[in-house]
């Protein structure tokens, strides 16, 4: 399993006419955190495009708990909870980080495509023993990005 924390705050225009974080933006934020966790092992985004594989979502669940409001900081937790093979899952929990309360859980499923023929693929083996090694590192570490 691989933890990684993002820390943000609700902007004014991620709200909704209720005053609420829309939700959708839910979304983003499993997005920041999964951005996030992929460029703390050494695996940003474009690395793994210009490498010639895509991660696009292709199932994606939330449920919410309870409400953010603008200026809320969150606190988002990005879980890697198993390895790889043609398809990877990462789980989500949103809090509100100045109550520590739970607001939002959810998941994304990305497939592995090859950027050049569109067809699912298996992970890289670059992308799997990076993922190994920072498993091995942060066995039981936790980490942490403020904004």
């Amino acid at each position: 399993m691989l933890r990684y924390e993002t820390d943000l705050r609700v902007r004014y225009a991620d709200t909704d006419q209720m005053k609420f974080a829309y939700y959708g933006v839910y979304f983003e934020y499993f997005e920041q955190g999964r951005s996030d966790l992929l460029r703390s092992v050494g695996l940003p985004y474009a690395t793994l495009e210009s490498m010639g594989f895509l991660l696009p979502v292709i199932e994606a669940h939330a449920e919410y708990k309870r409400s953010a409001h603008y200026d809320d900081l969150l606190h988002v937790v990005t879980i890697l909870p198993a390895r790889p093979v043609a398809r990877v899952r990462l789980d989500y929990e949103v809090y509100n980080a100045d109550r520590n309360e739970l607001i939002a859980t959810g998941y994304t499923i990305h497939s592995f495509l090859n950027a050049q023929t569109g067809r699912p693929t298996r992970a890289p083996a670059v992308f799997l023993e990076t993922l190994d090694a920072a498993i091995a590192d942060r066995s039981s570490k936790h980490t942490r990005k403020n904004p």
